[in-house]
């Protein structure tokens, strides 16, 4: 990683009893949360839990039924967009591109916040989205269009153009999503890195327990909107969270590659497939 991003400042965000929900309908029900700053923390839970609406929520693309979210005790609804943009920045499950847009162009939207009022490119803004591209292993898709590329591609690209923002803290809903392994552990190493090197705080929803413990500094459990459990992944994955958050019968063992919490689901036993006749 090189000079061309810059050092992330602390930022402290937090929930305040926080209530969010669509449609008349509570998801988040009244929730206390504070994120380490300069950390990874990872929110895992059940489907429906409320994760994505929290992470939502957290990036003030959805505004509180009540409470408040708070970046360095600012309610986050009073901080200036273009501030606000270069203080945060969010990568959501599903973003959708501008047709025709090539992978260069959309990256280099992540420069917005740091330009002028007339949005004049400047060499330090080519050279961070160069960086970007080469760290997401995006540069010979440079001058793809974004419709053309697969889903993993298309992954990467939106993550460089997160990169490319060099906020102070990095909000990402599922980013493994579309991935094979392969590029699952290639990205998360990525934001470890970015989180190591610059002090970016890093706070992610991942679906999958193993890599959430690997990867994670803090974890957040959730369940019906609301905080299960939270902190280390070796005081938060056991058997009974497993059991109470996610219906699962499992074991816990010890990660031979790094130590942290792995989970084993229970063998079932399976009835013998009958014989053709």
């Amino acid at each position: 990683m090189t000079d061309a991003l810059s050092p992330a400042t602390p930022r402290a965000l937090a929930a305040h009893r926080l209530e969010l929900g669509y449609d008349g309908r509570v998801i988040v029900p009244g929730l206390d949360l504070e994120l380490a700053p300069g950390r990874i923390t990872a929110i895992v839970g059940a489907n429906g839990s409320g994760k994505s609406t929290l992470l939502r929520g957290l990036a003030r693309l959805l505004r509180p039924l009540a409470g408040s979210v708070t970046l360095d005790g600012h309610d986050v609804h009073g901080i200036p967009a273009r501030r606000f943009a270069r203080m945060l920045g969010i990568l959501p499950q599903e973003p959708i591109a501008p047709e025709g847009v090539t992978v260069a162009e959309l990256v280099m939207r992540g420069r917005h916040p740091h330009q002028g009022v007339f949005g004049a490119r400047s060499a330090d803004d080519e050279a961070v989205v160069a960086e970007a591209l080469r760290l997401t292993d995006m540069l010979e898709f440079a001058g793809r269009r974004i419709g053309e590329l697969s889903g993993g591609q298309r992954q990467r690209a939106w993550i460089a153009l997160a990169l490319a923002q060099n906020p102070d803290v990095l909000l990402l809903d599922e980013p493994t999503t579309f991935l094979d392994i392969a590029h699952q552990l290639e990205v998360l190493d990525l934001l470890a890195e970015l989180n190591a090197r610059l002090g970016t705080t890093v706070v992610m929803v991942l679906h999958d327990l193993n890599l959430a413990a690997r990867y994670a500094d803090e974890l957040v459990v959730m369940t019906r909107g609301r905080v299960h459990a939270a902190g280390s992944p070796g005081d938060v994955i056991t058997e009974d969270v497993l059991a109470e958050a996610f219906g699962l019968d499992a074991r816990v063992i010890a990660d031979p590659e790094t130590g942290s919490p792995l989970v084993v689901p229970a063998a079932r036993t399976r009835q013998p497939r009958k014989e053709a006749t």
